[in-house]
């Protein structure tokens, strides 16, 4: 069965339709990898999954949870969702630690001392178990992402949705955040992530999806779809990022 599927589904910013029809379905433990122009409706589809933009036609379903009916239950829905953005939305004034432990006191009720311990397991699975106590301002940028992958992965999300978690950071950094994700990979995280990281996408996903002026227009396994691209378009936009 479908961890994620999407049928039909239509966005609306005002009279500007983002999402044009998409129709797609994740299975448990596949990592998949969407690709396309800005302004194709990547970082859109990833946000109406997690209930955080409203469709105008079409259905959701994450996990069980019809995610466009009206009263869905959107928090239990994101206790088993994890979404990490471009922007860390870190607390500059919580320690590391605080920032990834809050959503389990909070959210879950849990007790500080087992969420401390949660946070040392999984703060040590991104490698930075030496940060505990340490501020955001105090961390390089990809430490900082690092810490938001740690905080959604505190949860213990079913599925993360990854939004060009990357592309605001300095070269040299990128790479430490992919060896995270290739780990979590490794674990059998099931992940749908926005990215421009061709090879990365090439190496680690199992199926590549490229969007196009809202529409899905293009999918395959990975390695398949980016070294012998069927449509003009991904021809197109795979010589433009790769040159």
């Amino acid at each position: 069965m479908s961890l994620i599927e999407l049928h039909d589904v239509r966005k609306n910013f005002g009279p500007l339709e983002v999402l044009k029809g998409v129709s797609l379905s994740i299975h448990e433990g596949e990592i998949v990898a969407v690709i396309g122009p800005s302004g194709s409706g990547k970082s859109t589809m990833l946000r109406c999954l997690n209930g955080l933009e409203e469709i105008q036609g079409g259905r959701i379903v994450v996990d069980g949870t019809v995610v466009s009916a009206p009263g869905a239950d959107l928090i239990g829905l994101r206790q088993r969702v994890g979404m990490v953005f471009q922007s860390f939305n870190l607390f500059p004034h919580l320690t590391v630690e605080r920032n990834v432990t809050l959503a389990l006191t909070v959210a879950k009720k849990m007790h500080a001392g087992a969420a401390g311990e949660i946070a040392r397991e999984v703060l040590g699975r991104v490698g930075l178990a030496d940060k505990l106590l340490a501020y955001p301002d105090e961390l390089s940028g990809g430490q900082q992402q690092r810490v938001a992958i740690a905080r959604s992965l505190a949860m213990r999300p079913k599925v993360m949705l990854l939004d060009e978690i990357t592309s605001a950071l300095d070269p040299e950094l990128v790479g430490e955040v992919l060896r995270v994700l290739e780990q979590l990979a490794r674990d059998g995280m099931t992940m749908l992530l926005v990215t421009h990281e061709i090879g990365f996408a090439r190496n680690v996903a199992n199926r590549i999806v490229f969007m196009h002026e809202g529409r899905l227009w293009e999918e395959g396994p990975a390695r398949d779809t980016l070294t012998a691209p069927r449509t003009r378009e991904l021809q197109s936009f795979l010589s433009a990022v790769l040159h």
